[in-house]
């Protein structure tokens, strides 16, 4: 069943009637409907074209949140064979809001790694609804120190509100545990890419996302903060997440003109939770692409091109 968002409600009303007279159909085998639920149809479909040809800041946050766009354990599932999953961060416990481990992408062996949100009210419990810990942080560290010793590839997917602020979290060291990953992603010397495939929040995102490539999905977004929390701060009312978001530039057209991130993977008319299986083969195409531009890299080389990459954040778009 489809869930639609707030900006959607017009196309719900559509798409319900269409239903309605298909139901009435199989209910009444003598009733014919066909032209007219093919008129709702065409009307649907012109309407979906409209709502989604020029979003705004604030409605991509609200498709990149929806619960139906497919999740790191949907991406592992289809893109990757053997998967092979590795817990706990050797040090306090396993956080279940991170998931990774050895597997093979088109018969070439990497580590992957990424936050999971979970897809119903029991899995998003107990994945933290993608938030991580310190021990989820500290898993990805062990996980990338590992492939970068047996000089495996690095494939990371992003889709987090942000680390988890709780009070255990930042007794155990949240911040440190952040930091690290994200030194840990400076200085393997294996490639590292990264798809931002929902959320990709704050430096909970950035631990993960400090790769040579980075990709997002079109209606993803990557930000500092999220538009209700930056609202919060500067206008003091998190109703104004829609000017916050305008200003934080956080889609992925944006963060292209940027050089945050290196390309943006297009998503299926309507975004990517309404053809979730051609959403998945277009970062699998994309994955494919980021690794092939890497594969004869040296170690140094490799290394040098991260760094530069994040010295030169942003310059690129600061005339724009």
């Amino acid at each position: 069943m489809t869930q639609y968002l707030d900006f959607e409600k017009p196309l719900a009303e559509i798409e319900g009637k269409a239903e309605e007279l298909r139901a009435l159909a199989r209910a009444n085998e003598e009733m014919d409907i066909s032209d007219e639920a093919a008129a709702l149809d065409a009307k649907a479909a012109a309407l979906l074209e409209d709502l989604y040809k020029d979003l705004t800041p604030w409605r991509k946050c609200q498709v990149a949140r929806h619960p139906g766009r497919p999740h790191c354990q949907d991406y592992v599932q289809a893109l990757f064979d053997e998967y092979t999953p590795l817990a706990g961060d050797r040090n306090f416990a396993d956080d279940h809001s991170v998931m990774g481990g050895l597997a093979r992408f088109n018969d070439r062996p990497v580590m992957v790694i990424g936050h999971e949100k979970g897809s119903d009210t029991k899995s998003r419990i107990e994945r933290n609804f993608g938030m991580a810990r310190p021990e989820g942080y500290r898993k990805a560290i062990r996980l990338m120190e590992m492939a970068g010793r047996f000089g495996l590839p690095v494939v990371t997917l992003v889709d987090t509100p942000g680390a988890y602020p709780g009070k255990g979290a930042e007794e155990r060291g949240q911040s440190e545990a952040i930091a690290r990953s994200t030194e840990m992603c400076l200085k393997i010397g294996v490639p590292l890419v990264s798809v931002i495939i929902g959320e990709g929040g704050s430096g909970g995102a950035v631990a993960f996302a400090t790769a040579n490539r980075v990709a997002m999905l079109e209606h993803s977004v990557y930000s500092v903060i999220s538009p209700e929390g930056c609202a919060s701060i500067l206008w003091k009312d998190s109703e104004k997440m829609r000017e916050a978001a305008e200003a934080l530039r956080l889609t992925a057209q944006d963060l292209h003109k940027l050089g945050v991130v290196d390309r943006i993977i297009s998503e299926p008319k309507g975004g990517a939770h309404r053809d979730r299986a051609a959403t998945i083969e277009s970062v699998g195409h994309a994955i494919e692409a980021m690794l092939s531009e890497l594969e004869n890299g040296s170690r140094e080389d490799l290394i040098r091109d991260r760094r530069k990459k994040f010295l030169e954040m942003g310059s690129k778009g600061l005339a724009a």
